[in-house]
């Protein structure tokens, strides 16, 4: 991918960037779907270096995600059923920062709209791959079909203006 294409950067990656003294830095923090099921930590934090913000949190996936993955895909082609969407060593996916909220006592990170079996079923990348906007479009079209947008939006410079990309913190 070349470096004028490229849209987001690990946010580690950046010198001279940092999370802002008012926001909270959720890095290792526990990420929950809406019922309570554990769905992994946050590894690393996705700028977008346009915007000047962070735009997605990249999620370390728990193990029993991994595994309720691959028993969807695992099975026979006669049962309708798809070959593998994951590989081994995929244990990382995204998560856009506006489809969150912050439970800041218990330092969880909540998804009420990203459900456990969504998470599960979700193509996954591995850790610190960089990643273009065909994937950051297949996720958004996992999580909520609405947001990934036409083809036209997809590509757009205002892309990340979207309220899904806005923190929880801005949503107050």
């Amino acid at each position: 991918m070349s470096e004028n294409k490229k849209n987001l950067y690990y946010l580690d990656d950046l010198s001279g960037y940092k999370v802002a003294s008012d926001y909270n830095d959720v890095r290792g923090w526990e990420v929950k779907d809406a019922d309570n099921r554990r769905i992994g930590k946050v590894d690393r934090l996705l700028a977008n270096k346009e915007t000047k913000r962070v735009v997605y949190l990249d999620i370390e996936v728990d193990e029993s995600v991994i595994a309720d993955g691959h028993e969807v895909y695992d099975k026979p082609a006669s049962d309708g059923a798809h070959e593998f969407l994951n590989k081994d060593g995929e244990s990382h996916l995204i998560i856009p920062i506006g489809m969150v909220r912050l439970d800041e006592q218990n330092k969880h990170v909540i998804s009420d709209t990203v459900d456990y079996s969504t998470f599960s079923k979700t193509k996954r990348i591995g850790k610190g791959v960089e990643i273009d906007r065909d994937y950051e479009v297949s996720v958004l079209g996992q999580y909520s079909p609405e947001q990934a947008g036409d083809e036209g939006h997809q590509q757009d410079e205002g892309f990340y203006d979207r309220q899904v990309f806005k923190r929880p913190e801005d949503r107050r």
